[in-house]
């Protein structure tokens, strides 16, 4: 899709590209906020056993674990 410099535009045909833009918008599905935030927690809560922010990462599979330690002379 080609980039379109607004500036360069006419207000007609800035007015015809929000117009397109609104036909675009209002034909979207839309959801209440609450149902979404609830589909949201349950994907969230049914995959907490799975991710390792929550669990976190065994050291036999964590790549970035200290190979060794740093000695001073």
């Amino acid at each position: 899709m080609p980039v379109i410099n607004v500036e360069n535009l006419t207000d007609l045909d800035r007015a015809k590209m929000e117009v397109a833009q609104l036909k675009t918008e209002v034909k979207l599905e839309r959801e209440k906020v609450s149902k979404c935030c609830e589909e949201v927690m349950e994907y969230i809560q049914g995959a907490t056993d799975e991710d390792p922010l929550v669990k976190g990462i065994p050291e036999e599979k964590n790549p970035f674990k200290e190979k060794g330690g740093c000695v001073i002379c």
